[in-house]
């Protein structure tokens, strides 16, 4: 069983026995729990957590745990009516809206119920984190000399010089000096739109893209304007008639293994992309996500945009957390000119700098041999489950059309036949069949041109899980169309 299954498991034992004792009685000891129970000390220890959390349980270091005494008095119900006021009072002068919606993102957050199988899921599955090698660095990192210090903002240059080798390549077209360290990819694209569009102006996006970047530019009151992608990532006319059109002075894009779509950057657009943003006087925002997690199959992948950029056009965007962990929040911002300094003076307003053990433990995990293991290894596991996710969804789900097979990255992007019910009453009925999908709608800044969902095979626990998955979203699809 694993480990997060076996908390829940043991919890809700744990909260239905709790009637036997009365408020303020002691339950019985960790150890007891642990061989009653048969789980480790660390289930224990969680599912107790989780039921102090509750407000049921209340532990005591060096005493157990007991249950919680009933409160002798309710909490008063204010009346927050007044905050709809307060946080619309200035809405008018807003020439976008500034409310934030997080839908989108909390689809690949949520973690499903008990029994339900994830192909919503937008990290690795557990049994693909190398979490022992990400213990033992953190356990190396704690011990150096000055861990616990206060690092330079920028980054500590190691790592710095880390980052900039895997983005410029072994010609060092990318230097430490034009790194920054940042908390994940997701406070990089913040930082990266807050220095380049201000409030009101328009901000070029793929269409469709990561619903993440788009509720970033929205509560940064900014306004999307979608550039449609093919298999081939952005077509460059119509990238330059959307500057022409809007006066927009940024793009942001995902040259490589695309969200959703999985498409690559085809070689004869990457230098059009970079001409059409520098003949508008634009930005490029490289959100290169998933070079990690590249397939077995792919073969060499192409270099960065920021590698062939020698006019500072491109903001790029790497991150160690898909191919580690969603709590493994160590990324990189890199740029050359002025607007360097702009980047580095908005991170450090928004966050000081990045937990020195966080940087020291990167450090040492992709400075270790466990590091390039992981990666093969991961590299072999996501074809099979592509593969096997492919064949599965060939086999027993024709009529959802897959245009492109990626070769790198974590998810399918499928269309729904045309005529049939919509997105929602599919992912409402794959939910009740046991499999929680992904809609497609929070992927487009405007009008979907179709019906789409996402099927992340990343997340679940094996090839098995994956047949079982496709095998129940046929139940809904049956329900449906």
């Amino acid at each position: 069983m694993q480990e997060r299954s076996s908390v829940a498991d043991l919890t809700d034992r744990l909260r239905r026995e709790l009637d036997r004792y009365s408020p303020g009685g002691k339950l019985p000891s960790s150890r007891a729990l642990v061989e009653r129970f048969r789980v480790s000390p660390v289930t224990v220890s969680r599912a107790l957590a989780q039921l102090a959390a509750e407000g049921l349980v209340v532990t005591r270091p060096g005493a157990g745990a007991f249950r919680a005494r009933p409160r002798t008095q309710a909490a008063a119900v204010g009346d927050t009516s007044w905050q709809e006021v307060a946080l619309s009072a200035d809405g008018a002068a807003d020439l976008v809206p500034r409310s934030v919606d997080a839908s989108g993102v909390l689809v690949t957050l949520a973690a499903p119920a008990p029994g339900v199988i994830e192909f919503n899921g937008g990290y690795l599955h557990p049994s693909l984190q190398p979490e022992r090698a990400m213990a033992a660095a953190l356990s190396r990192a704690g011990r150096r000399p000055g861990a616990w210090g206060r690092p330079p903002v920028e980054g500590l240059p190691e790592l710095r010089e880390w980052f900039a080798r895997s983005i410029g390549g072994p010609g060092g077209s990318v230097t430490a000096a034009q790194v920054l360290v940042t908390s994940g990819g997701q406070s990089a694209l913040t930082t990266a739109l807050r220095a380049l569009v201000p409030p009101g102006a328009p901000v070029l996006v793929e269409s469709p893209t990561y619903p993440g970047m788009l509720a970033i530019a929205r509560a940064a009151g900014l306004r999307p304007v979608p550039v449609p992608v093919d298999a081939d990532g952005v077509r460059p006319p119509l990238l330059a008639d959307a500057f022409r059109a809007t006066g927009a002075r940024v793009f942001v894009c995902q040259p490589l293994f695309q969200n959703p779509t999985g498409a690559v950057l085809a070689p004869e657009r990457r230098g059009e992309v970079l001409r059409v943003a520098r003949e508008a006087g634009a930005f490029v925002v490289e959100d290169d996500f998933v070079r990690r997690l590249v397939h077995e199959d792919a073969g060499p992948l192409p270099r960065p945009l920021a590698a062939d950029d020698p006019d500072g056009v491109v903001v790029h965007v790497g991150s160690l957390t898909k191919a580690t962990s969603p709590s493994f929040r160590v990324s990189a911002l890199a740029a050359h000119g002025p607007v360097l300094e702009r980047l580095r003076a908005i991170q450090v307003v928004d966050t000081f700098f990045v937990p020195r053990p966080l940087q020291e433990a990167a450090l040492e995990l992709v400075g270790s041999p466990a590091w390039p293991r992981h990666l093969r290894a991961v590299s072999a596991e996501l074809k099979t489950r592509r593969d096997t996710m492919t064949a599965a969804l060939r086999l027993g789900l024709p009529d959802l059309a897959l245009p492109h097979i990626p070769s790198g990255g974590y998810h399918l992007w499928l269309r729904l036949p045309d005529g049939t019910g919509g997105e929602s009453a599919l992912v409402a009925a794959a939910l009740r069949a046991g499999v929680a999908i992904t809609p497609g709608r929070p992927y487009f800044s405007a009008e979907p041109p179709a019906g789409h969902v996402r099927l992340s095979f990343a997340a679940v626990a094996g090839t098995g899980e994956i047949a079982e998955g496709v095998r129940r979203l046929r139940t809904a699809c049956q329900e449906v169309f």
